[in-house]
C-alpha cells in the first residue's frame, strides 16, 4: 500500500462514519509561542478541543504535515524523521470510547480497509494515577473486539495520559495501539509498550473527559472530546512488512536521486554507523532525504520562514546546511539541493498543492542558502583543521566551548558542525561552556537555544484571547492608514507581547505608526461587540471578510466580526479564535518597535496595558 492509498483510505473511512474532512494546516502554527513548528496533527484543532465550536461540527477528520526536531541528532538511523504526516480524527462533544475504539478497529482490521491480522495488534491502556481510576472502560472495549488480556499492557501517567495544556484544563488517558513486529518475545514482560522494538505503535486515542482543577484535582468534563492520529509514514512500513521507512516508496524515488548525483549506492546495510563505509554512506543518505523533505515542506509552507539565526528559520537552515554537510562527505562539491527538491513536489504536490505553487521560492531558496553554505564551510572546516594537532593533544579529547564559539563568531561555522567535525575525531565539545559564551553574544528567540527543539501547546488563556483580538484591530487599521495591499503574515503571541508580520515594501514612518495606534485604542475605547457566525467561506468573503492568503479553510468557515452590526463593523475576518467578546476588554494598545521581517514583510511588536 502506498502513502496516497492510505491517506485516501483513511479519510473515505472516516467521511462514511459521519466525519466531515477538514483542510490540514500550516507547519508554523498561529498565535503559539511555546512551539515552532505545527508538531502534531491535533496541534490545529486545540481551540476546538477547548471548547470553540468547530463550523465543521463535531466530527472531523484531515491529514496534517508535522515537524518535530528534538530527535534531530537521531535522524539517520532507520525510524526517526523530522517531517510526517498525521491522519487525525476527532470528536468534539460527539461520540466517546466505545465507538473511538470500535472505529479505530474496524479500520485495521477490515478486509475492506488495512486488513491486519488481529493476533498483530497490542494495546496500551492508563493503569490510573493522581486519584484517576484505571481505565478498564477501554480495555473492557478492546477485550469485546478480540484481543486478549496478555496483549493489554497497562501503563502510567508518562506513557498513556494527554494534559493539560497548562497546569489547569482539560485531559485524559489514551489507548495506543501496536502492531507486533518481532518474531519472539524479548522476555516474559514484553507487552505492547515494550521498549525492546518488538512493538511499534500506530495509532493514538486520547479521550479527553476530565478538568484538571488549580488544587491538582480531576473532575469529569460535560463535553468529553477525542483525539486520534496515525502516522502515515509509520503505517506504511507496518503495511508492507518493510524494516524502515525508508525502505518505502515515500523515499524510494528520492533515494534514487541521491544515488545519482552522489555516485554513492543505498544498500540498506544491516550494519550499525561506524562499522563499515557502507552503513555510513547510508546514514548521510538518510539524513539528506529527511532533511530536504522537511526544508522542502517548510519553504513550501505559506507562513514558512527563509532561513536564518533565529526561531523556526534557525532549524530550517541547520536541516538545509546539515544535508549539505552530508552530501560534501559522500562527495558532492557544488549544489545539490535543489535538483533533488524537484522529485519531492512532484511526488507530493497532489496532497499539498502549496508546493507546486511555490516551487521557485523553494528552490531559489535552497540554491541561496547552499551557496551560502559552503563557503561558510570551507572557511570553518580549514580552521578546525588548523586547530585540530593542537586539540589532539589533549588526553581530555574535550575541545574548548570558547574555541568552538569562536569558529561560530568569526566565520558563521555552526556548533553542530563542529560537534560532529570533533565526534569524527573522537573528541567532544565543551557544550556548557560554548551556550554560555553564546549568551553574552547574542540572546536567541524567546524559545531559547536551550529549548528550540521543545514543544508544546498554545496558551488559550484570557491575556491570549486579547491579544488575539487585537491582532484583528491592528490588521485593520495598517489597512486603513498604508492601504488594502497590507496582509497579514504571521503572528505570535505570549502572555507579554504580541508580534505582528504583515506585507509592506517599506518602514512605516512614525507619523504613520502613531496613527495606528491611535486607530486601535479608538476601537478599544468604543467597547466594540465581537460577533462570531459560522458560513460559506465564499459568503464570508462576499460580506468583506478577510481571509488569509494561501491559508487553507473549510467550506463553511468562522467569521469574527468586530463591530455594532454586520454591516456597521471595524473588522471582519475569517478566523478560528480564541476573542474576547468586547474590545474594552484589551486595555491600552502600544506598538514598541516596528521593523523588517523580512524581503516585502515588516513587523510590528506591541504590548496591552491594563
Amino acid at each position: 500500500m502506498t502513502a496516497d492509498e492510505l491517506r485516501t483510505k483513511y479519510i473515505n473511512f472516516f467521511i462514511s462514519k459521519g466525519h466531515a474532512q477538514i483542510q490540514g494546516k500550516s507547519l508554523i502554527p498561529d498565535n503559539d509561542p511555546t512551539v515552532l513548528f505545527t508538531t502534531a496533527g491535533m496541534h490545529p484543532l486545540v481551540p476546538y478541543l477547548m471548547g470553540e465550536p468547530h463550523p465543521a461540527g463535531q466530527r472531523l477528520v484531515d491529514y496534517q504535515k508535522c515537524i518535530r526536531t528534538d530527535d534531530i541528532e537521531e535522524v539517520g538511523d532507520w525510524s526517526h524523521l523530522t517531517f510526517f504526516e498525521m491522519l487525525g480524527n476527532w470528536s468534539l462533544g460527539d461520540y466517546f470510547k466505545n465507538e473511538s475504539i470500535k472505529m479505530s478497529f474496524e479500520f485495521l482490521t477490515s478486509a475492506q480497509w488495512l486488513a491486519i491480522p488481529v493476533e498483530k495488534l497490542g494495546i496500551t491502556v492508563f493503569d490510573g494515577e493522581d486519584g484517576v481510576p484505571r481505565d478498564d472502560e477501554s480495555a473492557s472495549v478492546w477485550k469485546s473486539l478480540g484481543i486478549p488480556q496478555n496483549r493489554i499492557a497497562y501503563l502510567p501517567r508518562k506513557d498513556n495520559w494527554w494534559g493539560p495544556a497548562g497546569t489547569t484544563g482539560p485531559c485524559g488517558p489514551d489507548t495506543e495501539i501496536f502492531y507486533y513486529v518481532g518474531d519472539k518475545p524479548c522476555g516474559p514482560d514484553c507487552k505492547p509498550g515494550c521498549s525492546c522494538g518488538k512493538w511499534l505503535e500506530i495509532w493514538n486515542n486520547v479521550f479527553m473527559q476530565y478538568n484538571k482543577k488549580a488544587d491538582g484535582t480531576y473532575e469529569p468534563l460535560a463535553r468529553k472530546c477525542v483525539d486520534t492520529g496515525m502516522g502515515i509514514e509509520r503505517t506504511i512500513v507496518t503495511l508492507n512488512n518493510k524494516k524502515s521507512v525508508y525502505d518505502t516508496e515515500i523515499f524510494s524515488a528520492l533515494i534514487k536521486e541521491v544515488e545519482k548525483i552522489t555516485g554513492v549506492a543505498y544498500d540498506c546495510s544491516d550494519a550499525a554507523p561506524g562499522q563499515s563505509n557502507q552503513a555510513e554512506n547510508d546514514k548521510s543518505i538518510r539524513i539528506i532525504c529527511d532533511h530536504l523533505r522537511s526544508s522542502v515542506f517548510i519553504l513550501g509552507d505559506h507562513k514558512g520562514p527563509s532561513p536564518s539565526n533565529v526561531g523556526a528559520g534557525y532549524i530550517l537552515r541547520r536541516l538545509i546546511r546539515r544535508a549539505v554537510r552530508h552530501g560534501r562527505k559522500l562527495g558532492v562539491e557544488g549544489v545539490f539541493l535543489s535538483p533533488l527538491a524537484e522529485t519531492i513536489i512532484e511526488q507530493m504536490k497532489g496532497p499539498y498543492p502549496e508546493l507546486f505553487e511555490n516551487r521557485a521560492r523553494i528552490t531559489e531558496e535552497l540554491c541561496r542558502e547552499e551557496n551560502k553554505f559552503l563557503e561558510t564551510l570551507q572557511k570553518g572546516e580549514h580552521e578546525f583543521e588548523k586547530l585540530l594537532p593542537n586539540l589532539l593533544k589533549d588526553p581530555r579529547k574535550i575541545m574548548s566551548g570558547r574555541l568552538a564559539f569562536k569558529l561560530y563568531d568569526t566565520y558563521g561555522f555552526p556548533i553542530e558542525l563542529t560537534e560532529e567535525l570533533a565526534a569524527e575525531n573522537g573528541m567532544k565539545v565543551n557544550r556548557q561552556e560554548f551556550d554560555e559564551a553564546y549568551k553574552k553574544h547574542q540572546e536567541l528567540s524567546r524559545a531559547g537555544s536551550e529549548q528550540i527543539f521543545k514543544g508544546g501547546l498554545g496558551d488559550q488563556g484570557e491575556i491570549a484571547t486579547c491579544y488575539h483580538t487585537a491582532t484583528h484591530l491592528l490588521h485593520q487599521a495598517l489597512r486603513t492608514v498604508l492601504g488594502n495591499h497590507v496582509e497579514q503574515k504571521g503572528s505570535n503571541i505570549t502572555a507579554e507581547r504580541m508580534r505582528f508580520d504583515f506585507s509592506h515594501n517599506a518602514p512605516m514612518t512614525a507619523e504613520e505608526l502613531q496613527k495606528v495606534q491611535t486607530i486601535v485604542n479608538e476601537q478599544i475605547k468604543k467597547d466594540l461587540p465581537v460577533r462570531m457566525e459560522i458560513m460559506g467561506l465564499e459568503t464570508a468573503k462576499a460580506a468583506g471578510a478577510i481571509a488569509l492568503f494561501g491559508e487553507k479553510y473549510e467550506s463553511q468557515v468562522k467569521v469574527y466580526t468586530i463591530g455594532n452590526s454586520a454591516s456597521d463593523y471595524f473588522s471582519k475576518e475569517v478566523c478560528g479564535g480564541p476573542h474576547a467578546e468586547h474590545t474594552g476588554k484589551l486595555g491600552k494598545f502600544t506598538i514598541q518597535k516596528e521593523q523588517s521581517s523580512s524581503a516585502g514583510v515588516r513587523r510590528i511588536r506591541a504590548v496591552l496595558e491594563q
